[in-house]
């Protein structure tokens, strides 16, 4: 196995990361920005309201997006446990 290959897979696994945390860390801070907004405009200073919006938001993205996540996921090990052969000369 090359260098080059095992840079191949690297970032492929850094790009997979990416793509399948990317809607939940949107969520987020989307929910984040519109907390924020509303603290703002009322003058409300509570730290912990902007947790429990996130964290709710973060569980309804994952239930709507755990399945995609998780088929993404698979897919790129079953490639990786199909190639072993590859790999391993």
């Amino acid at each position: 196995m090359t260098i080059d290959e095992v840079t191949a897979i690297a970032s492929e696994a850094l790009f997979l990361i990416i793509k399948t945390s990317a809607p939940v860390l949107l969520v987020s801070l989307v929910v984040g920005l519109i907390v924020s907004i509303f603290q703002t405009v009322t003058s409300i200073q509570e730290q912990t309201l902007t947790f429990v919006p996130k964290v709710i938001s973060i569980f309804l993205a994952m239930m709507v997006l755990g399945h995609w996540m998780l088929n993404n996921m698979t897919n790129y090990m079953v490639e990786l446990w199909t190639n072993f052969s590859l790999y391993i000369r």
